[in-house]
């Protein structure tokens, strides 16, 4: 099982920038397909951005699509989210998460962290 830790999370004006971290305690990071979700007030936990163990494949939510890049360093068993021409839409708590099955990059997530908190102004 494999531990995540969010931060980077923080208040920005729309339009800003912010870079959201997640550090992975245990082993073999670089086996875990990892991921971001996203959970605004009020509603359900959507996927935002995925990642496959080498960093080569990625996917992403169609609206965070051209914003966001996920990224990984699996030498420091990290894993980024960069996200710019932040909205105020985009304000909400995000988590990291991991798998090792295969299979849909946006579904059966079983490691998750606690979540960091993203804030954006208009």
């Amino acid at each position: 099982q494999v531990q995540l830790v969010e931060s980077g999370g923080g208040l920005v004006q729309a339009g800003g920038s912010l870079r959201l971290s997640c550090a992975a305690s245990g082993r073999s990071f670089s086996r875990y397909r990892m991921a971001w979700f996203r959970q605004a007030p009020g509603k359900e936990r959507d996927f935002v951005a995925a990642v496959n163990w080498s960093g080569e494949r990625t996917d992403y939510a169609d609206s965070v699509k051209g914003r966001f890049t996920i990224s990984r360093d699996n030498a420091q068993n990290t894993l980024y989210l960069q996200m710019n021409s932040l909205k105020p839409e985009d304000r909400a708590v995000y988590y990291c998460a991991a798998k090792v099955s295969l299979g849909s990059f946006r579904e059966g997530f079983s490691s998750w962290g606690q979540g960091t908190q993203v804030t954006v102004s208009s």
